[in-house]
């Protein structure tokens, strides 16, 4: 009788293993994409609407991670190599809106209108004033801090915007829907943060909590975020008064 070749026999058993093995491992994070939705609720709701009373509109609302395993699979990686970002002043306003970016990152800010535009940040967040510059030039700001910084126009009103600088790479904005969707997220523990302009700052921190994030859980439910029933976006100019009102134009009389 012919002897079984056992070493053979014991290359294909741990190649096997291997191979069962690799299949057993979870996705990584960089598969992952974690998923959440953001309901828009009049002040005093105590639960989010899920019918069709619920306002439709439910966009810039910022969701981040912050993790909370410094030293596990949920420590905060270093920011990724991307684009610099920008906020194009044009037709006399900010665009985006919103920019949400890791702490030590540089904005651009070109003027892309036919006339003079400011740019100031004195409240909150990053604090400066690029003072006034002309068409076709643009001035850099790097936000080397944590927090929300409102930018507006000292010539023009109607400009505003905001950057929300964030200590994570883990962060989202809704769309019109609500739907939030953050990829790249590991497994780990993280305490999970919401900003929203409309709302006042003591009701996002109250929405502020820890999570797990595991294999099987990539959708966080829903989120409601109060919103303010007085908000406002006038604001004043950078020496904390009114705007001037535009000139009245002067027309011939025949």
């Amino acid at each position: 009788m012919r002897m079984p070749q056992i070493p053979g026999l014991l290359a294909f058993i741990r190649a096997a293993c291997v191979v069962f093995a690799c299949l057993a491992i979870p996705a990584s994070g960089q598969d992952r994409v974690v998923t959440m939705r953001a309901v828009i609720q009049s002040k005093g709701a105590t639960k989010p609407e899920k019918t069709s009373k619920a306002k439709p509109e439910a966009s810039d609302v910022v969701v981040w991670l912050q993790p909370l395993d410094r030293t596990g699979t949920g420590s905060t990686p270093e920011a990724p190599s991307r684009k610099r970002a920008q906020l194009i002043q044009h037709n006399k306003s900010f665009q985006p809106h919103l920019l949400v970016i890791p702490v030590g990152s540089v904005v651009d800010f070109p003027n892309r209108d036919p006339f003079f535009h400011n740019v100031f940040s004195l409240f909150d967040g990053k604090r400066f004033d690029l003072g006034l510059y002309e068409a076709g030039t643009s001035h850099s700001v790097r936000f080397d801090r944590a927090g929300v910084s409102f930018l507006f126009c000292n010539i023009h009103p109607e400009m505003s915007a905001v950057v929300v600088a964030v200590e994570t790479t883990y962060f989202g904005v809704s769309d019109r829907t609500g739907t939030i969707s953050i990829p790249n997220v590991p497994d780990g523990r993280y305490e999970l943060h919401v900003w929203y302009e409309r709302s006042l700052p003591e009701d996002l921190k109250n929405l502020t909590h820890p999570i797990t994030i595991s294999s099987p859980i990539t959708d966080l439910s829903t989120i409601g975020v109060p919103e303010n029933p007085i908000f406002s976006p006038t604001h004043k100019n950078k020496y904390g008064q009114d705007y001037p009102p535009p000139p009245t134009p002067r027309y011939s009389h025949p």
